[in-house]
């Protein structure tokens, strides 16, 4: 899954290029999806429809609800740089917890 707080137009390029032939991303919450509060948009995981406790996401903000805190894995915002293998780091963590 993706999950923006950016809004449809914007989700569907980032998918375009993501995943240009749509076989590896299955769904994209967009802005439509989260809960404005405030004047901000926050990313509210019960929306995926799937149990929490073995759910993560990860990202640069922690814009998911502060119930939702565990789930969220912060990661460096990417700035382009084509060296950054910052998600490669992840591989060993992701793969405990699915085992688990």
């Amino acid at each position: 899954f993706i999950y923006t707080t950016a809004k449809k137009d914007y989700a569907k390029k980032l998918l375009e290029v993501l995943d240009p032939k749509k076989k590896l991303i299955r769904r994209c919450f967009s802005q439509s999806d989260c809960v404005c509060s405030q004047g901000c948009y926050w990313k509210d995981l019960t929306c995926l429809g799937r149990d929490l406790a073995k759910t993560v996401a990860l990202d640069h903000t922690m814009q998911g609800f502060p119930t939702q805190a565990a789930n969220w894995i912060p990661v460096p915002q990417w700035s382009g740089d084509p060296q950054d293998e910052e998600l490669l780091r992840l591989i060993p963590v992701l793969g405990q917890l699915g085992q688990a």
